[in-house]
């Protein structure tokens, strides 16, 4: 026995046939391995139980009412057994020559389906070329990635040039803490508010606003002198409400 013939005959037969569900196909390839299994002997002997497990069915009402229409439509001829200690014998039909069945059609739906057909094939088509187009260009991508691998692209080499720049401009921009206390004492700023400034710069990179590099510090001097009270925050603020200006002594004979 052929099983590919056979397998070709079963998937050729059940094209045509639209009542059938994938609960029956499932089924039946459940009950084709068991005839693999009896190296193609007929009939072979099942268990409900099984069959259900290796066709995924979980309801026993599916399962009967599965083998009876496959009996029903000569796949299979089915021999339940009503003895729960013997298993039901069924015999798998020979479908290797099976002819296939012809239907005829009316010519608005031969037409229809030619349309139908037409306009599924360019689909296709335009989906396939999409595709292959899409996967000529990752393979070449990947090919130009493997030649390029192990040589900085030029856009990096500008990228770290750029940074290496921008950092020697900032330690060029750095002023010693001297300098800058000798800076705030001449504005006749102490020399606490010195020390804020250099601390605060010093720990965010020297940047102006978390972004820019700092150009000119003395002109950021400036603009911190100007907001000194913004960045002072080292003076609790209080809310508690102040005593009333009255004097202790008071005359309640005198009138309001």
């Amino acid at each position: 026995m052929n099983y590919i013939k056979h397998l070709t005959g079963f998937f050729d037969r059940i094209i045509q046939d639209p009542n059938l569900n994938p609960t029956h196909i499932s089924l039946y390839m459940a009950l084709f391995q068991f005839w693999n299994v009896s190296r193609f002997k007929n009939p072979i002997s099942i268990t409900r139980d099984e069959v259900m497990h290796i066709s995924k069915i979980c309801s026993k009402a599916t399962y009967h009412k599965c083998m009876r229409e496959l009996n029903e439509k000569k796949y299979i001829k089915y021999m339940p057994s009503f003895n729960p200690f013997k298993g039901s014998m069924v015999i798998l039909i020979s479908l290797s020559e099976d002819p296939k069945p012809i239907q005829k059609r009316a010519v608005n739906s031969k037409k229809n389906e030619q349309a139908l057909n037409r306009q599924k094939t360019s689909s296709e088509t335009s989906t396939e070329q999409a595709l292959v187009s899409s996967i000529n260009n990752i393979n070449k991508t990947n090919i130009e990635n493997d030649i390029n691998l192990g040589e900085p692209s030029p856009h990096f080499q500008m990228h770290v040039a750029f940074s290496n720049y921008e950092k020697d401009k900032i330690q060029k921009c750095i002023p010693a803490f001297d300098e800058i206390k000798k800076h705030f004492q001449e504005n006749n700023f102490p020399e606490l508010e010195a020390q804020k400034f250099f601390n605060y710069f010093s720990s965010n990179g020297w940047l102006v606003g978390g972004k820019t590099p700092m150009i000119d510090w003395k002109s950021a001097v400036q603009n911190w002198m100007l907001n000194a009270d913004k960045f002072n925050i080292g003076k609790p603020k209080t809310n508690r409400a102040k005593h009333l200006n009255t004097p202790k002594d008071k005359n309640y004979s005198e009138p309001l």
